[in-house]
């Protein structure tokens, strides 16, 4: 389906048990393009099960080098190659990415070496054209995309989305603790993927993980949005529908989505969307 986003993973964090979500990639199917943003554990089989082959990509943006948003790159580009991958696919990231790469490449170097001698596939390490990712525009196809800045602390090349085509737009938050500029960001856009987080919950994520000091608790609070705030930042912009992804937690019993509700319920009327994987949204 063109004009949709699929939340093909929606989990916050890098950590899975049994029974959680995936970590957090979007799939966007816009104006003929086919855009992955974020390519977190999970992604590959994610995207297949979502109906799109994976040399069928037109281009892949990562939002910033948390490994939950791009530890399964290496892997996806590998798997799209012995699918049949012969084509360079853009790929859009902060500084770091290349080295990724580059790492990923020399790990697999034995294998890869193997299957082009062996099954006689093209060189995989030139299918990757990556790219800078910086505030800006610049366009894939005829889909436009807005980058800025958000608020992701350490981090300072984490970067928020608006991918525009069709008459249709998605703005995507990536990781960020609440930020003004997202309101003329995704003014009026079609669909906002925000991550969202309810405060509450920090305490048992925090004592479940055991991490024995507060570090944790202080990345959560300052660089990721409760959900309330979420809800007044969709409702300030005027967007059309709302999804919340990157949940925060995303596999505690006791929060179920009747607490997501009453956090965004008194700030933000319109149409909701509570992320789970596979989730698809037409725009």
């Amino acid at each position: 389906m063109d004009n949709c986003v699929t939340l093909v993973g929606t989990k916050g964090g890098p950590a899975i048990r049994p029974g959680t979500p995936m970590p957090t990639s979007i799939l966007v199917r816009l104006a003929g393009q086919v855009i992955l943003v974020d390519a977190g554990l999970g992604v590959s089989r994610a995207v297949c099960d979502a109906g799109v082959a994976l040399t069928d990509l037109d281009a892949i943006i990562v939002t910033h080098m948390h490994s939950d948003h791009y530890l399964e790159l290496g892997p996806l580009m590998h798997t799209a190659w012995t699918a049949g991958l012969k084509r360079v696919v853009p790929i859009y990231g902060p500084a770091g990415l290349t080295a990724y790469w580059q790492g990923f490449l020399a790990s697999m170097e034995a294998d890869i070496s193997l299957r082009i001698a062996d099954e006689g596939r093209p060189a995989l390490e030139p299918l990757a054209d990556i790219r800078l990712l910086d505030a800006g525009q610049f366009t894939i196809g005829s889909v436009t995309i807005d980058a800025i800045r958000n608020e992701h602390p350490p981090l300072i090349d984490s970067f928020a989305l608006r991918l525009t085509g069709n008459g249709k737009s998605a703005t995507l938050s990536g990781d960020t603790a609440p930020i003004d500029a997202m309101i003329d960001f995704a003014k009026d856009t079609d669909l906002l993927v925000h991550e969202a987080m309810l405060s509450a919950g920090i305490d048992a994520l925090c004592e479940r993980v055991g991490n024995g000091d507060d570090r944790l608790r202080v990345h959560l609070e300052r660089s990721h949005s409760p959900a309330g705030e979420v809800a007044k930042i969709a409702s300030a912009a005027g967007v059309k529908q709302l999804a919340l992804n990157h949940l925060i937690p995303s596999d505690d019993p006791d929060f179920t989505l009747k607490d997501w509700h009453a956090e965004i319920a008194p700030h933000y009327s319109g149409p909701l969307f509570v992320g789970t994987d596979g989730m698809m949204i037409p725009l």
